[in-house]
């Protein structure tokens, strides 16, 4: 085989007892094929944030990439572009107060909303959101299986409201789109009661609200990928257990890699 005998020595002593270099890159590639078994969604660095968050294990973002390229390991997700369609109505319900680009400098300084629809396990389902900007942490949210169920909009508000106590005398301005349950007046009759102004995007215009638009995006990409929502029995209970992992348990790239309960705990230790 024209292979040098001192060579191929070497190589059996590699084989055999392998360097400490190699031995940490096969717990490495371990790792990050466990990690992507699970959450399959995902690229290299939200699972290697992720390995770190729960492991305390550390690895570069390159040695990630280079590990994941390794494997054949690539995010399944499939994010398509959305047009917005053009309309030419007159905004009538309330202006939009978040076009300034705000950054949120404390919690619920910021909030938005917006509903998203699916179907899972042959059933229909309506999810009502609300998440603070400052941190993006999902509030307050509401489910239902009937279509154009208004409940979702009202109890997430009301469960809001509860949440906001804490910071009663600060102001919050909620944004959402124009749909006809956040124009309504029940809707809106109590929000000035709590110091809370409502803020609304234009008709066709989704991306003035793109940080929702975005996480509706990305929680149903989870859900049915890595939470196999579609062949789970007790759907409510699969979204409680899911907002707690998007709350508690899953890095954000927007906040360099912490989750929303971590950036959280970091303003409030500064504050202290």
């Amino acid at each position: 085989m024209n292979i040098n005998r001192s060579g191929f020595y070497k190589w059996i002593n590699r084989r055999t007892h392998p360097s400490n270099k190699e031995l940490n890159r096969i717990d490495a590639c371990k790792l990050f094929d466990e990690y992507h078994s699970k959450y399959p969604s995902h690229g290299y660095r939200w699972l290697n944030a992720f390995i770190k968050f729960e492991l305390g294990v550390v690895y570069s973002d390159n040695y990630a990439h280079k590990i994941c390229k390794f494997l054949g390991i690539k995010s399944e997700s499939k994010h398509f572009k959305r047009k917005g369609k053009k309309s030419f109505r007159e905004l009538k319900s309330f202006p939009n107060f978040i076009l300034a680009e705000l950054n949120p400098l404390r919690p619920f300084q910021l909030v938005v909303s917006d509903m998203t629809a699916f179907w899972a396990n042959k059933h229909y389902y309506e999810l009502t959101l609300f998440m603070d900007l400052f941190n993006n942490e999902i509030i307050s949210y509401s489910l239902s299986n009937k279509k154009g169920d208004p409940n979702t909009y009202h109890n997430g508000l009301k469960d809001l409201i509860i949440k906001k106590e804490e910071y009663k005398d600060l102001e919050m301005i909620l944004h959402t789109d124009q749909g006809s349950v956040y124009s309504s007046k029940k809707f809106n009759e109590s929000l000035p009661l709590y110091n809370i102004i409502h803020s609304m995007s234009k008709p066709g215009t989704p991306t003035e609200n793109g940080a929702m638009e975005a996480i509706n995006g990305w929680i149903k990409e989870e859900l049915f990928i890595d939470f196999k929502i579609n062949s789970c029995d007790d759907i409510p209970k699969q979204i409680d257990e899911y907002i707690y992992f998007f709350n508690n348990k899953r890095p954000q790239a927007a906040l360099k890699y912490l989750t929303p309960a971590q950036f959280k705990n970091f303003y409030y230790n500064k504050e202290d």
